[in-house]
């Protein structure tokens, strides 16, 4: 993993990847850096719904990373988002900033079962997602510390939708003061926090 002392170098080569597990809140901060000034790649094939209502944010040739990697080289400078499984697929020839989104394992399965509800679409039992999601999440931070072209900055999703000042901040900080803090605290919208598991437990 890349260390602080190595920041200084221009973003505009890096390719600045917001990550996490399905509806961590990785379409907020892919909202946020956008309104504070980091252009975002996105296509506009998913459409917002009742599900994220402010877009989001996806680039379809993403999915196809392994196969075709090609499209890094238009990610340069720019944001992109990028499900947490898929981020061993991205290549060692470009360097990252990884904004990694954490959210209560309970909310993220929630919200999870609400949205293939409203798909019409099957869910695994929860116990089973839960458990997968941990052994993931287990494996891959203990992967990414051995990537050297990689930096990674936790951020959560909890804390950024209750007391968002000191992350925001943190956020900024870590892209070398590009995205305006003041910018990106007025994406943030508390109301739009559902599925909220107020015990605290299951982190992600």
């Amino acid at each position: 993993m890349i260390e602080c002392e190595d920041i200084e170098k221009s973003l505009k080569s890096e390719v600045i990847v917001v990550s996490g597990l399905p509806r961590s809140g990785t379409s907020l901060m892919m909202q946020m850096l956008h309104q504070a000034g980091v252009f975002a790649l996105t296509d506009q094939v998913r459409a917002p719904d009742t599900g994220n209502p402010r877009g989001y944010f996806e680039f379809e040739p993403v999915k196809r990373t392994k196969q075709d990697p090609s499209w890094l080289s238009l990610a340069r400078g720019k944001v992109v988002k990028m499900v947490s499984s898929l981020l061993y697929d991205l290549p060692p020839t470009e360097t990252y900033s990884i904004i990694f989104m954490e959210r209560r394992l309970e909310e993220v399965l929630e919200s999870q079962e609400r949205m293939l509800r409203r798909l019409s679409r099957p869910s695994a039992p929860k116990d089973q997602m839960k458990q997968w999601y941990a052994i993931h999440l287990d494996q891959l931070f203990q992967w990414l510390p051995l990537q050297r072209q990689m930096r990674v900055l936790n951020v959560s999703y909890n804390r950024l939708l209750t007391d968002p000042e000191a992350d925001v901040r943190r956020v900024s900080e870590f892209l070398s003061g590009k995205p305006a803090p003041e910018r990106m605290l007025e994406v943030i919208d508390a109301s739009l926090y559902r599925n909220r598991n107020t015990r605290g437990d299951c982190t992600a």
